[in-house]
């Protein structure tokens, strides 16, 4: 799709109801959703974290979004792809700033172009004991994206046709820190396998854009 058609086709975002963890659900691991019944997830104190879904035009005007390759490290979510975005700051006026400051330090898009046009349903992550808040933002040009040395190991560029396409939803046998060869849904998206709570954001993302584009 072409980023003006997109462009003004999003707008009315703002108007749609968020279908929360009906969404989040389906692209969720079955040992995800049983912990999360169990929890009381107040009692843990979670940590809170923000992350951006950013769009953009591509050199050819095609609408694309943004997601990254984490570092390999002794971590929860090494290796893994997810948003641009993290954990809050004490300097932090609230989480959409979060997610505005960590996207500019992780790809490079300048936080004072970007309009946030929608804030998702928050997410709990059991493994690392996060609220991640996420937000949907639009870049109305082609932005040179640099990753961040420290943290990111590739920038992946999505085309929003190939994330909206139903055949990029998979199932895949995965091993985490937490479990062995399980089967779990997931998202193909630029040669990369993307599942877990990344996934599940994007299902809800998908969801919304869906019924406005």
């Amino acid at each position: 799709m072409v980023f003006t058609d997109f462009k003004y086709k999003v707008s009315n975002l703002e108007k749609i109801a968020l279908p929360g963890e009906e969404s989040h659900y389906k692209l969720a691991p079955v040992l995800r959703i049983r912990e999360i019944e169990k929890i009381d997830i107040a009692s843990k104190n979670p940590n809170k974290a923000g992350v951006m879904a950013v769009f953009y035009p591509n050199k050819q005007d095609i609408t694309s979004m943004v997601l990254i390759l984490r570092k390999t490290y002794k971590g929860i979510h090494s290796n893994q792809v997810g948003f641009p975005g993290g954990r809050v700051e004490v300097y932090d006026k609230n989480l959409k700033y979060t997610a505005l400051r960590e996207t500019e330090e992780e790809v490079g898009i300048p936080q004072s172009e970007v309009k946030v046009i929608k804030k998702l349903t928050k997410l709990y992550i059991p493994p690392s004991n996060f609220w991640v808040h996420p937000y949907v933002g639009i870049l109305e040009r082609t932005p040179i994206l640099v990753p961040q040395e420290s943290e990111v190991e590739q920038i992946l560029e999505v085309d929003l046709d190939q994330f909206l396409d139903e055949k990029n939803i998979i199932t895949q046998n995965i091993t985490t820190s937490y479990a062995k060869n399980i089967e779990v849904p997931a998202f193909t998206l630029s040669g990369h396998v993307v599942w877990g709570a990344t996934a599940m954001m994007l299902s809800e993302l998908k969801d919304i854009l869906k019924q406005v584009l």
